[in-house]
């Protein structure tokens, strides 16, 4: 039987709220190395998440003042999402089918996790994680 998501996972991932500032959560994301970060209420239910290309694009691009701007105006509601009992070669295919390399783990709609592209690549048979990753990596 295969691994499943919440044995490659990473626990308690840094998030942050919709009302956080776009230049914290870009100084986030280069502290932690990411290009994503999970967009979390109060509660821990996850409302969405925010990526280095959303800053870039919607902020920006758009001649916005990233201190000005706040997440929860630019975030990508409803993202792909795994569940800590799916078995890590669905959540390999989700990757590949929306070209993402961070998922959001999620149980009863709170976050309990990420699922990085790395987490993957270090679990999986390295000929299925070359195909995973290249599917990602697709324009």
């Amino acid at each position: 039987m295969g691994k499943k998501v919440h044995e490659v996972m990473t626990t308690q991932p840094v998030s942050v709220r919709p009302a956080t500032i776009v230049r914290s959560a870009a100084e986030l994301m280069e502290r932690d190395n990411v290009g994503s970060l999970p967009v979390v209420e109060e509660t821990g239910a996850l409302v969405g998440i925010v990526t280095d290309r959303d800053i870039v694009v919607r902020v920006v691009a758009a001649n916005q003042d990233v201190d000005r701007v706040n997440v929860g105006e630019i975030l990508t509601e409803h993202p792909a999402v795994v569940y800590p009992d799916d078995p890590l070669e669905q959540a390999m295919e989700l990757m590949a089918k929306h070209q993402v390399r961070r998922l959001p783990v999620v149980y009863d709609n709170q976050l309990v996790g990420m699922l990085a592209q790395a987490d993957v690549a270090q679990e999986v048979k390295d000929k299925q994680a070359g195909r995973v990753l290249e599917a990602i990596s697709q324009d």
